[in-house]
């Protein structure tokens, strides 16, 4: 009883410092294309706020300084600590600019806050594997993706409105509070062992085999592959979904309560379900199933556009056999990763891997409105089957032996936190 407690404290820590990531990030990616919009900038310029997301690309970058310089929670904790509240601080600071005035001084402190956030993700992400089992990974990740979803659906929905209502200046300081209250339950993690070391310390200096080293494991390029694969097929469905609605004449706010409440709680509740899933079933069962679900999803969306009749009813089933689909593919990705990390650069490794499934969700974002404009949305629908037959087809066939790659063992291993510590 009481380790399952244990375990249940552990996982609602990290899902606060999950959602304290996701909000302000959805609230401002969201808010700030608005504003732009409503203050008659450019949509070349409004286009260039994709460089808001280059942190949470290039933090791979920086991981290796994080890994190398934790080996006790403590240094988990302070690198945590210190990132989130220079997150906070950055988002307190926009609060008492106007955007109007000031409005690339105000996107860039809004970059640096990025920076800040994907810096605490380096440093939970890698704590995060460090802290559960192998077989209890499943359900971290499930609060890693929840985390996301909730904080998509609160920062790009209820904040939103909050918004209209209380204005920039007034919300943004709670924004602020709110970061810092996430931290609470990390305070009492593990109370009283933050001077164990938990991993053995990196005694050489740093080398591009911190980044490169990855991609030197045995076996790594079947992850890799799988990385790029597994999500591409989903991407251009999701890139697609809201141009889509538009043109079968739904309105903002009916688009708003589809796509951005119904179908990010489906996403919410199917990751919370898929880490039972994993768990039970095993990684490469999972790889599989969701894999089905997948190109499942994909077909019903080449039927909707070509044979279904368009309405409310057939629309949401297609939304939440969308974000189902993806919601329970995240945790599949997510686990797999952390079984491919090496020991001592957890955050590194992981971090490396959550960049491989960004760029390829980018190329096939950008990608996907080129094809439906060339060869419409059925086209593009029936492209996206092909993408998810394939990465099916790859996982039946590389994964059939080795699931995952072989990691090498030793007295450099991590040593992972036992569930009665």
């Amino acid at each position: 009883m009481g380790v399952n407690i244990q375990k249940g404290g552990k996982l609602f820590t990290f899902f606060c410092l999950y959602i304290a990531q996701s909000i302000p990030m959805s609230f401002f990616s969201t808010v700030i294309p608005v504003i732009m919009r409503q203050n008659n900038f450019s949509l070349e310029t409004i286009g260039m706020l994709q460089l808001l997301k280059l942190p949470w690309i290039l933090k791979f970058l920086w991981s290796p300084m994080v890994d190398r310089s934790t080996f006790k929670i403590g240094d988990f904790k302070r690198w945590i600590f210190s990132s989130e509240l220079i997150y906070a601080a950055f988002i307190f600071s926009v609060s008492f600019l106007n955007f109007q005035t000031t409005p690339y001084l105000i996107i860039g402190l809004v970059i640096l806050s990025f920076i800040a956030s994907a810096t605490q993700d380096i440093a939970t992400d890698s704590l995060a594997v460090l802290s559960f089992s192998k077989k209890d990974k499943s359900l971290a990740n499930s609060m890693q993706s929840m985390g996301s979803f909730a904080g998509a659906m609160i920062g790009g929905g209820t904040l939103l409105l909050l918004y209209h209502k209380l204005g920039w200046g007034n919300l943004l300081p709670f924004l602020a509070l709110f970061v810092i209250l996430a931290l609470i339950p990390l305070v009492f993690f593990r109370r009283g062992h933050n001077q164990e070391v938990i991993r053995t310390k990196q005694e050489k200096k740093p080398t591009a085999d911190d980044i490169l080293g990855f991609f030197k494991q045995k076996g790594i390029w079947k992850q890799v592959v799988f990385l790029f694969l597994y999500y591409a097929g989903l991407i251009g469905v999701l890139a697609m979904l809201k141009p889509m609605l538009v043109d079968y004449g739904y309105n903002i706010k009916e688009i708003g309560i589809m796509s951005g409440i119904v179908g990010t709680s489906i996403g919410c509740l199917a990751s919370f379900g898929g880490g039972f899933v994993v768990r039970r079933i095993g990684r490469h069962a999972a790889r599989i199933l969701f894999a089905v679900c997948t190109l499942t999803t994909t077909i019903y969306f080449c039927l909707l556009v070509s044979v279904l009749p368009i309405n409310i009813a057939t629309l949401h089933l297609g939304i939440s056999l969308l974000w189902g689909s993806y919601g329970m593919a995240v945790i599949v990705v997510y686990t797999t990763a952390m079984d491919c990390v090496r020991p001592g650069f957890e955050g590194t490794d992981f971090t490396i891997q959550t960049v491989i499934t960004h760029l390829s969700g980018i190329i096939m974002g950008v990608s996907s409105g080129k094809i439906a404009a060339m060869i419409t949305y059925k086209g593009l629908f029936v492209v996206e089957v092909c993408i998810t037959a394939v990465s099916l087809i790859f996982i039946l066939f590389a994964f059939s032996r080795h699931p995952t790659p072989a990691l090498p063992k030793g007295e450099g291993e991590s040593k992972p936190l036992q569930e009665n510590e």
